[in-house]
Order: structure tokens, then sequence, then C-alpha cells
């Protein structure tokens, strides 16, 4: 059965660790002298409240924690974070539908970046900072944050991050996973630190450039101005932010054995890294050549523009510096089907990701070999390393549960109204964590807070699901899960 009492426990921990994270936005709301400090102060000492009550309801609960209690763990855990995270939006009445707080904040932590805040630019600075650092948080994962700096998890933390880690391939660099977590947050936190430098240097302010730090580093892409292209309007702040972008879409596992090991000769032989530099250059090549030739952009604004989208829909940041719904309609279908994939696993973006890109690429090159020498052993490996044939079985099965999750919710949103085009764009920018604005000329032009109610709320699902890949979210929706043995 679920040890309730530990599930209790846990989040109480991180319901503590949310409300200290709220005490950060009142000492911005000080800092600027607006009215939404008492926002923060009463959802802080409400979240305080909700934690230490949770921890007393699992005082007494032992810490063995099972492969069951762990899927519980994760997903309670963002469903949680995101209620007690939407109170900032409608105690201060910034927000006033609870559907609507529900949604942003799901957005914020999932790092998917769809907001139903059409003019953010009203919002007080602390609110823009709250949403700057849900994405931040929610980056390389709420419990893999907690685990680096309350190394404590019940006694379960292998099982807790396998059950929120991206990938589907897990690579340790330590024995001990809370040292493993640590050493990646230090990756994390010196990229955003370095960003943020970065983006003060080249012109930017302190706020706007902490804010889009936070939000580039873990390639969420909330910002606190309604037109992206203000702050990216000279060459040195794209270039910045692609760079940014290009490096947290990289595993973070991988970045550490390059920046700390030195082990350079990792990174370029790696597969997965191969294959996304490989098709962030494609890509570039290809809508720089249309925007040339159809478009008549010079060959550095071409360049700059093309890695800037192609970067950032790789990543699945969804910034935007132009709006490419003005552009040839070859360059939606390109973005659109680098949105799916996404960049590599063990990183910050959503989407498909490229290991698992590989992985259906040899399974395709093996069947069609198999079908000249039948009685071959044809292994798919990565980085020389052959990969389980349960894992390829877990492959297929993804695969086929995001591509039906995506046509169930596209049918249901034509259903509620909403032309096809939107339909397709909204179910494929939750899944994969993107949250591209809907107010481009990609498609009809709408918002998504114009969205139905039962939308949003299959959005929200979706971002979840998206998040956390699926199955770790879903097996709690089948009856073995629930079942005593």
């Amino acid at each position: 059965m679920v040890n309730f009492g530990l599930v209790s426990k846990i989040i109480g921990q991180l319901l503590l660790l949310e409300g200290s994270l709220m005490s950060w936005c009142v000492i911005m709301s000080y800092c600027y002298q607006e009215d939404d400090s008492i926002a923060f102060l009463i959802s802080m000492i409400l979240t305080l409240c909700g934690g230490l009550c949770l921890l007393w309801f699992g005082r007494d609960a032992d810490n063995n924690m099972s492969r069951r209690d762990s899927y519980l763990v994760v997903t309670a855990t963002w469903v949680t974070f995101s209620i007690f995270g939407m109170l900032p939006y409608m105690i201060g009445g910034y927000i006033t539908n609870l559907t609507d707080a529900y949604f942003e904040t799901m957005s914020g932590f999932t790092t998917t970046g769809a907001s139903i805040v059409d003019d953010v630019e009203r919002l007080p600075h602390g609110i823009l900072f709250w949403r700057s650092l849900s994405q931040w948080i929610g980056g390389l994962g709420i419990v893999f944050f907690t685990i680096a700096i309350l190394p404590s998890m019940g006694g379960g933390s292998v099982r807790v991050f396998a059950a929120e880690a991206t990938g589907p391939i897990r690579t340790k660099m330590h024995p001990k996973l809370s040292t493993n977590a640590k050493w990646i947050w230090s990756i994390y936190l010196g990229l955003t630190v370095a960003c943020i430098l970065a983006f003060w240097a080249f012109g930017g302010n302190w706020f706007d450039s902490i804010n889009y730090a936070m939000t580039t580093t873990a390639t969420g892409g909330f910002s606190p101005h309604n037109d992206n292209s203000i702050f990216f309007s000279t060459p040195a702040m794209v270039y910045v932010s692609v760079l940014f972008q290009f490096l947290a879409g990289i595993n973070f596992t991988l970045l550490y054995l390059t920046l700390f090991k030195r082990r350079f000769r990792d990174l370029f032989t790696n597969s997965e890294f191969k294959l996304y530099v490989g098709i962030v250059i494609i890509a570039t090549l290809w809508i720089m050549y249309l925007l040339i030739t159809r478009m008549g952009y010079g060959t550095e604004h071409s360049f700059r523009t093309a890695l800037f989208h192609v970067v950032s829909f790789m990543t699945t940041t969804g910034l935007f510096n132009e709006d490419p719904g003005f552009w040839p309609h070859i360059t939606w279908i390109i973005l659109t089907c680098l949105m799916f994939l996404g960049a590599s696993a063990g990183s910050t973006s959503g989407g498909f990701k490229c290991v698992r890109g590989l992985m259906i690429l040899q399974v395709l090159r093996n069947e069609f070999r198999r079908i000249l020498h039948p009685n071959a052993i044809l292994p798919v490996k990565i980085n020389g390393q052959p990969i389980p044939q349960s894992k390829i079985t877990t492959l297929m099965v993804f695969f086929a549960i995001y591509m039906f999750m995506c046509f169930i919710c596209v049918i249901i949103m034509l259903v509620a109204g909403i032309d096809n085009g939107n339909a397709i764009t909204i179910a494929l920018s939750c899944i994969s964590n993107v949250g591209l604005p809907l107010n481009s000329h990609m498609g009809p032009v709408m918002s998504w807070g114009d969205l139905p109610m039962l939308v949003k709320w299959i959005c929200a699902f979706l971002m979840l699901v998206g998040r956390l890949e699926i199955i770790s979210v879903l097996v709690l929706f089948t009856r073995s899960y629930w079942k005593e043995n």
C-alpha cells in the first residue's frame, strides 16, 4: 500500500521550502515599494502552515519509500506546489480566476511559459520575479532541487529522482545522489549567474537581466515585458541568449564532466550532443536561406534571427524577437518539428528529447537490416553502450502515448470550438513545455486567456505530464497502482 504518512511528510518539507522562496519575493516587493508584499506575506504564511500540517500528519511515518510512493510524491509535489504557488496571484487580485491562476502557476513550474496574462507589464515587480523564480526552480525539477539541499528524502531519493528525471537513460557521477544533485545544481546556478552578468554587461538593467536569465537557463520563456524584441533589440543580447539557451539544452551531467572534469572528448563523442548540434546547424542554415531568398534579409540578420528561433524552439524556451508567422510557411513546419523533438535528456528543455530520436532511428535502421538478415543480432547502442530491450519497449510505449494524448486533446479542443491550427499548436506546445504565444501570426490570432475553462485544465494537465514524461503521472490512474500487492 501507499505510505501516505511518508508522502505527507516529504511534501510538507517541500512546502516549507516553497514558503521560504516566497520570502525572496517579499524582499523584491519591499525594494520597489509596491503593494504585492502583503499578498506574498499572506501566501508565505499559508504555505508554511500547510507544510507544518503535512509534517505533523506524517510525523510517525517510517522512511521506507517504495517505488509506488515515489511516483505519488513527485506528481503530488508538482500539483501541490502549483496550488500554493498560485496564492500570490489570487490574494493580490492580479489573477482573480482560480483556473487562470492555476494555469499560470503550472505553466511556470513546468517551464512551459504559456501565460494567460496579456499585459504582464501591469504586474508588480514581486509577481514578475515570482513567475521567473517558479520557472527557475522547475527547470531541473522541484524534487531534484530539494534533494540537493535536503539530502534526507525519506530514504528514497534515488526512486524519486528516477520518477522526476527526464530521458530514458540515467547517468550518475557520484554514488550519493545528493552529491550528484549539488554538482548539477552548481552548474545550473553558475550558468544563471553568468547569464545575468552577460545581460547586464550588454545593456540590460538588473531586474530584467535577473528575470530573463532565470527563464533563459530554465528554458521557460516567461518575460517581464509584453514584447521580447525590446530586450533582444541588439545583436549582442540575441547571441548571449542563444548561447545560454543552447547550453541549458545540453545534458547537465555531460556539462559537468566537460567543465569540471575536463573530459572534452566526452562532449564531442556523445551521440545525443552531436545530433543536437547537427539539427541546430541544419535548421539554422535552412531558415537562413529562406529568409535571404524570400524575405530579403541581410546575411548577418538572417543568421542571427534564424539561430535565435531555432535554439529557442528546440530548447522549448519559446522566446521570440520577431514573428515567424510572417515568414514562409515551411519555416513553421521546421520550427514545429524542433519544438516536438526538444533538446537533450537531462537538460532543462522539454519535448521528446534527442536521445529518444536517436533510439527510434536506430530501431528503424535495424528493422530494415533485419529484412535482409533475419538472424542477425542488431543491438541499439547509444555512445557505444547497448540499450536493454526493456528500454526499447518503454520508448515505443512512451512515443505511442505521447502521440495518442496529443490526438485526444486536439479532438477535445476542436469540439470546444478551437480552430484546427490552434488546437494542434496548443496540444504540442503544452505537452512539449514550449508555451508559444498564440497572438503570433503562425495561426489564427487568439490568447491563452481566451481558451475555455475545460481546455485550460486540459492544458495544465498536459504541461504536468509533459514535464514528468507522461508515464510517471499516468501510472497513478491505473488499477494496478492502487492494488495492495
